[in-house]
Protein backbone atom coordinates (compact mmCIF):
# COMPACT_ATOMS: atom_id res chain seq x y z
CA UNK A 1 0.00 0.00 0.00
CA UNK A 2 1.65 3.25 -0.95
CA UNK A 3 1.04 6.22 1.42
CA UNK A 4 -1.56 8.02 -0.81
CA UNK A 5 -3.80 4.56 0.00
CA UNK A 6 -3.38 4.99 3.48
CA UNK A 7 -6.26 6.64 4.54
CA UNK A 8 -6.34 9.25 7.30
CA UNK A 9 -7.45 9.18 10.78
CA UNK A 10 -11.70 9.43 11.51
CA UNK A 11 -10.49 12.45 14.19
CA UNK A 12 -8.66 14.98 12.90
CA UNK A 13 -6.76 15.21 16.33
CA UNK A 14 -5.64 11.66 15.83
CA UNK A 15 -1.76 11.21 15.51
CA UNK A 16 -0.61 7.77 14.42
CA UNK A 17 3.00 6.19 14.03
CA UNK A 18 4.46 6.91 10.92
CA UNK A 19 3.75 4.17 8.57
CA UNK A 20 0.47 2.83 10.04
CA UNK A 21 -2.80 2.26 8.49
CA UNK A 22 -5.99 0.91 9.98
CA UNK A 23 -8.76 -0.41 7.76
CA UNK A 24 -11.68 -2.84 7.92
CA UNK A 25 -10.62 -6.19 8.25
CA UNK A 26 -11.44 -8.38 5.43
CA UNK A 27 -11.44 -12.51 5.22
CA UNK A 28 -8.36 -12.32 3.30
CA UNK A 29 -6.39 -11.11 6.52
CA UNK A 30 -7.79 -14.23 8.48
CA UNK A 31 -3.89 -16.09 8.16
CA UNK A 32 -2.51 -12.82 9.71
CA UNK A 33 -5.07 -12.89 12.24
CA UNK A 34 -4.86 -16.19 13.15
CA UNK A 35 -0.98 -15.64 13.88
CA UNK A 36 -1.63 -12.67 15.52
CA UNK A 37 -3.83 -14.16 18.12
CA UNK A 38 -1.92 -17.31 19.00
CA UNK A 39 1.10 -15.02 20.17
CA UNK A 40 1.67 -15.55 23.75
CA UNK A 41 1.64 -12.39 24.95
CA UNK A 42 -1.75 -11.14 22.70
CA UNK A 43 -3.52 -14.00 24.03
CA UNK A 44 -2.41 -13.51 27.84
CA UNK A 45 -4.13 -9.97 27.55
CA UNK A 46 -7.27 -11.56 26.30
CA UNK A 47 -10.24 -14.06 26.49
CA UNK A 48 -8.72 -16.27 23.59
CA UNK A 49 -7.88 -19.56 23.61
CA UNK A 50 -4.49 -21.18 21.60
CA UNK A 51 -4.27 -22.78 18.75
CA UNK A 52 -6.68 -20.47 16.43
CA UNK A 53 -7.05 -21.65 12.65
CA UNK A 54 -7.43 -19.26 9.87
CA UNK A 55 -10.62 -21.14 9.35
CA UNK A 56 -12.18 -20.31 12.91
CA UNK A 57 -11.20 -16.30 11.96
CA UNK A 58 -12.19 -16.49 8.71
CA UNK A 59 -15.66 -17.45 9.64
CA UNK A 60 -15.70 -14.97 12.56
CA UNK A 61 -15.06 -12.43 9.89
CA UNK A 62 -17.86 -13.46 7.32
CA UNK A 63 -20.31 -14.24 9.79
CA UNK A 64 -20.02 -11.01 11.77
CA UNK A 65 -22.98 -8.99 12.69
CA UNK A 66 -23.91 -5.58 10.98
CA UNK A 67 -23.81 -4.31 14.72
CA UNK A 68 -19.98 -4.92 14.57
CA UNK A 69 -16.79 -2.95 13.24
CA UNK A 70 -14.05 -4.64 12.86
CA UNK A 71 -10.56 -3.04 12.49
CA UNK A 72 -6.83 -4.24 11.55
CA UNK A 73 -3.92 -1.98 11.86
CA UNK A 74 -1.03 -2.36 9.48
CA UNK A 75 2.58 -1.47 10.22
CA UNK A 76 5.61 -3.09 8.57
CA UNK A 77 3.58 -4.92 5.21
CA UNK A 78 2.02 -6.60 8.40
CA UNK A 79 -1.30 -6.74 11.02
CA UNK A 80 -0.19 -5.59 13.98
CA UNK A 81 -3.08 -5.04 15.91
CA UNK A 82 -6.75 -5.58 16.10
CA UNK A 83 -9.54 -3.72 17.69
CA UNK A 84 -13.38 -4.76 17.71
CA UNK A 85 -16.73 -2.48 18.61
CA UNK A 86 -20.04 -4.17 18.84
CA UNK A 87 -23.12 -2.02 18.86
CA UNK A 88 -25.60 -3.82 21.26
CA UNK A 89 -28.77 -4.72 19.55
CA UNK A 90 -31.55 -4.36 22.67
CA UNK A 91 -33.28 -1.30 21.59
CA UNK A 92 -33.06 0.03 25.27
CA UNK A 93 -29.07 -0.91 24.87
CA UNK A 94 -28.54 1.00 21.53
CA UNK A 95 -27.45 3.97 22.98
CA UNK A 96 -24.26 1.86 23.95
CA UNK A 97 -21.57 -0.49 22.74
CA UNK A 98 -18.80 -2.41 23.73
CA UNK A 99 -15.02 -2.92 22.38
CA UNK A 100 -12.37 -5.35 22.80
CA UNK A 101 -8.66 -5.07 21.02
CA UNK A 102 -5.40 -6.65 20.54
CA UNK A 103 -1.58 -5.38 19.67
CA UNK A 104 0.58 -7.67 18.48
CA UNK A 105 3.41 -8.65 20.76
CA UNK A 106 6.62 -7.01 19.16
CA UNK A 107 4.20 -3.71 18.76
CA UNK A 108 3.32 -2.89 22.07
CA UNK A 109 4.04 0.74 23.47
CA UNK A 110 4.59 1.75 20.10
CA UNK A 111 1.31 3.84 19.57
CA UNK A 112 -0.80 0.79 18.09
CA UNK A 113 -3.44 0.57 20.87
CA UNK A 114 -3.63 3.91 21.30
CA UNK A 115 -4.45 4.39 17.60
CA UNK A 116 -6.78 1.41 17.12
CA UNK A 117 -8.74 2.65 20.62
CA UNK A 118 -9.16 6.02 19.27
CA UNK A 119 -10.44 4.99 15.64
CA UNK A 120 -12.74 2.74 16.98
CA UNK A 121 -14.20 5.57 19.01
CA UNK A 122 -14.36 8.01 16.39
CA UNK A 123 -17.13 5.10 14.93
CA UNK A 124 -18.73 5.19 18.51
CA UNK A 125 -18.52 8.83 18.28
CA UNK A 126 -18.72 10.78 15.01
CA UNK A 127 -20.68 7.94 13.24
CA UNK A 128 -22.58 6.15 15.33
CA UNK A 129 -23.76 8.74 18.49
CA UNK A 130 -23.03 6.20 20.81
CA UNK A 131 -23.14 7.43 24.32
CA UNK A 132 -21.29 4.38 26.63
CA UNK A 133 -18.40 2.23 25.23
CA UNK A 134 -18.08 -0.57 27.96
CA UNK A 135 -15.12 -3.20 28.13
CA UNK A 136 -13.45 -5.79 30.43
CA UNK A 137 -9.44 -5.99 30.98
CA UNK A 138 -7.82 -8.18 33.45
CA UNK A 139 -6.65 -6.11 36.85
CA UNK A 140 -3.20 -6.78 35.87
CA UNK A 141 -3.20 -5.65 32.32
CA UNK A 142 -1.32 -2.38 33.00
CA UNK A 143 -0.41 -0.93 30.11
CA UNK A 144 -4.07 -1.56 28.62
CA UNK A 145 -5.50 0.03 31.83
CA UNK A 146 -3.15 3.13 31.13
CA UNK A 147 -3.97 3.05 27.66
CA UNK A 148 -7.94 2.98 28.58
CA UNK A 149 -8.03 5.68 31.42
CA UNK A 150 -5.99 8.01 29.10
CA UNK A 151 -9.33 7.89 26.79
CA UNK A 152 -11.91 8.51 29.65
CA UNK A 153 -12.45 4.80 30.68
CA UNK A 154 -13.16 3.89 34.50
CA UNK A 155 -13.73 1.49 36.43
CA UNK A 156 -17.09 0.52 37.06
CA UNK A 157 -16.56 -3.11 38.72
CA UNK A 158 -13.97 -6.13 39.95
CA UNK A 159 -15.36 -9.19 38.65
CA UNK A 160 -13.77 -11.97 40.98
CA UNK A 161 -12.46 -15.01 38.85
CA UNK A 162 -14.07 -13.25 35.70
CA UNK A 163 -11.43 -15.48 33.29
CA UNK A 164 -9.23 -18.74 33.52
CA UNK A 165 -6.25 -18.21 32.52
CA UNK A 166 -2.90 -20.71 31.90
CA UNK A 167 -4.17 -22.76 34.61
CA UNK A 168 -5.36 -19.85 36.90
CA UNK A 169 -8.48 -17.66 37.60
CA UNK A 170 -7.81 -14.11 36.99
CA UNK A 171 -10.24 -11.08 38.09
CA UNK A 172 -11.03 -8.31 35.70
CA UNK A 173 -12.17 -4.95 35.90
CA UNK A 174 -15.81 -3.75 34.09
CA UNK A 175 -14.65 -0.68 32.42
CA UNK A 176 -16.89 2.05 30.36
CA UNK A 177 -16.46 5.82 29.16
CA UNK A 178 -19.65 8.04 28.87
CA UNK A 179 -19.77 10.79 26.28
CA UNK A 180 -21.26 13.61 27.61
Amino acid sequence: MSGLDIPPPLDPDARWPEGLSIRARTPADAEEIAALHNLSGYRYGTLRTPHHTPDEIRNGIEGHSANSFSLVAELDGHIVGDCGLTRFANHRRAHAGSIGMGVHDAYRCRGVGRALVGEILAIADRWLNLKRIELTVYTDNEPALGLYRNFGFEVEGHLKTFGFRDGRYVDAYSMARLRT
